[in-house]
């Protein structure tokens, strides 16, 4: 299957803007034949929020009729695609990302690693775990910007099956570094597909450093720019490369396979709670 990232500019606080946005991209994508579409964090509202309240108003619930629109665009390309939005349910706040399909929303996410950062000075932690959707012949796994650079959410999501993991971002400026090193290392250590759609522009006083990439098992680099211009990447993907945690380098000789070769039992120092009170 072909996978497109999508490296954009985010119209701050202008939901439809963004979801105009959203839907020249898609035509874009479509017309290359691709068929699953990652959009940045936040991509429907902006990142840079200085309130909780100043938020509020540019968040959805998972039943808003633009969610419906946006199934739409879906059902028209016939392809799926992740993208960041706000979510308000009650008086809760998340920082979320939905994947989306012809037949409408079919999962989302929220994010569970907050930095000190923008709108996630403000938001809720994410409570739904890490769970795992299909998305045509592909097994998806959702993920945030900051939980990337947490190498146990990545993990669990491999384990639960995933073949990609889209990752909407909002790196900084001064970020690159993590743009750089982070993807290739994650669907190295899990031998699937990484997805890291990172925004441009500026907003609020913050800039976007752009560095989006696709990443293949192995960490292979199948698609990246060092740019901050607006552009889509894509990426040719086999699904049963990702199945496959057998790597055999020399037959008979060197062979590895990244999930039996765990040893779990060693592990408990984990979960301890070692938090830094600094």
């Amino acid at each position: 299957m072909l996978i497109a990232c999508v490296q954009t500019d985010v119209s701050f606080a202008n939901v439809d803007e963004n979801i105009h946005r959203v839907s020249q991209w898609l035509e874009q994508a479509a017309s290359s034949n691709a068929e699953f579409v990652v959009f940045p964090e936040c991509m429907l509202s902006g990142y840079a929020f200085d309130s909780r309240d100043e938020a509020l108003p540019h968040a959805l619930t998972t039943e808003d009729e633009r969610f419906n629109h946006l199934s739409s665009l879906a059902a028209k390309h016939q392809l799926h695609f992740t993208l960041g939005f706000l979510e308000k349910t009650n008086d809760q706040l998340f920082n979320a990302s939905a994947l989306i399909g012809p037949s409408g929303l079919v999962g989302h996410y929220r994010k569970t690693h907050l930095p000190h950062l923008g709108i996630d000075r403000f938001v809720d932690r994410g409570d739904l775990g890490y769970p795992i959707y299909q998305a045509g012949q592909a097994k998806v796994g959702l993920a945030i910007c900051y939980d990337s650079s947490f190498p146990e959410p990545m993990r669990i999501l491999a384990l639960n099956g995933a073949d990609i993991i889209a990752l909407g971002t909002n790196w900084p400026n001064g970020a690159s570094r993590t743009a750089e090193v982070v993807p290739p290392a994650r669907s190295m250590e899990n031998h699937l597909f990484f997805v890291a759609a990172n925004r441009v522009g500026e907003e609020n006083g913050f800039g976007f450093c752009g560095c989006s990439s696709i990443c293949g098992p192995d960490g292979v680099v199948l698609a990246s720019t060092d740019s901050d211009n607006e552009l889509i990447l894509y990426g040719e993907v086999d699904l049963e490369q990702a199945r496959n945690k057998r790597i055999e380098r020399v037959p008979g000789k060197h062979v590895i396979h990244r999930f039996n070769d765990r040893c779990p039992s060693f592990y408990s120092d984990l979960t301890a709670d070692r938090t830094d009170s600094e």
